[in-house]
């Protein structure tokens, strides 16, 4: 269901052809544009770690993959402006972080050992976190699948009858 408090973009309301005809205040207007990977590298630098390094060059790899998969979709679909690059790239390191939270739980379990005893293992908070920030952001780029419902298909303008 879509957020009945946040007001709909100019774009999307004028994709979906505007049934109401209601005025669309376009707002503040962002060109258009082709947004550049960033350097993954200044993002996930390398450790003198060997561990660490190893986990970097990964967040590296899913980081970029996820920016191929989504930026040219969201080019066409919300006109990304050269504003948008940050909440893009912050997107991808969520899902990079995500990605490295999870392979840790996949390897450590969900708990681990500590002088303590055994408590949960922290990936599983950071996890959580990472999620819950990878969620607003979906939301707010709609690549959600209930934001991508309120988007309809504008009606042609030929009303004629294709069995005319």
């Amino acid at each position: 269901m879509a957020d009945r408090y946040r007001p709909r973009p100019a774009v999307a309301r004028a994709r979906e052809g505007n049934p109401s005809k209601s005025e669309i205040r376009e707002g503040v207007v962002v060109p258009r544009a082709v947004l550049a990977e960033p350097d993954w590298g200044e993002v996930f630098r390398d450790s003198p770690d060997p561990e660490i390094s190893a986990a970097n060059r990964r967040c590296r790899q899913v980081a970029s993959a996820e920016w191929r998969r989504i930026v040219p979709v969201l080019e066409i679909a919300a006109g990304l402006g050269e504003v948008d690059h940050t909440t893009v790239k912050d997107l991808c390191v969520c899902v990079a972080r995500i990605d490295q939270a999870e392979r840790d739980l996949s390897e450590r379990g969900l708990m681990v050992t500590a002088e303590r005893g055994t408590v949960k293992n922290g990936a599983a908070t950071i996890a959580a976190q990472y999620r819950s920030q990878l969620a607003r952001y979906i939301r707010e780029l709609g690549l959600s699948p209930s934001a991508r419902v309120a988007i309809t298909a504008p009606e042609p303008d030929d009303d004629s009858d294709i069995w005319d």
